[in-house]
């Protein structure tokens, strides 16, 4: 376990793919008014998938690994099959136990990638 939340301290200091795409098709972003966690997900789609993926975001260490670790683990997945990821899948991604007050910083980041695929 104290591995898997030294990964999650790592990736909330040095998160992968964080930063802005120049001219993403697509874009949204959420926050939870509960705690303050921001995520916002740019993409660029082509041929049905993700070519490239960034995220920019402000909170807790747990949205913001979630964040890097979904947006590493999608790229170049097919759109059909991101629109199928759901919270079983971040969960297994985290490797941790997440409260139930917890689980929306978990859970941010799925949620704004969602609406960011609404219309792709």
């Amino acid at each position: 376990m104290d591995i898997y939340t030294e990964i999650i301290l790592d990736l909330y200091k040095n998160p992968l793919n964080k930063g802005n795409l120049e001219n993403p098709t697509n874009e949204n972003s959420r926050n939870n008014p509960l705690c303050g966690d921001e995520i916002e997900i740019q993409l660029i789609i082509e041929d049905n998938k993700i070519k490239d993926i960034k995220f920019n975001g402000n909170g807790c260490a747990i949205s913001q690994a979630s964040a890097s670790l979904l947006t590493d683990k999608i790229k170049n997945m097919d759109i059909k099959e991101v629109k199928n990821l759901n919270k079983e899948y971040i969960l297994n991604l985290l490797h941790i136990p997440i409260s139930p007050g917890r689980l929306k910083c978990a859970l941010l980041s799925l949620d704004t990638l969602k609406g960011a695929l609404e219309n792709a």
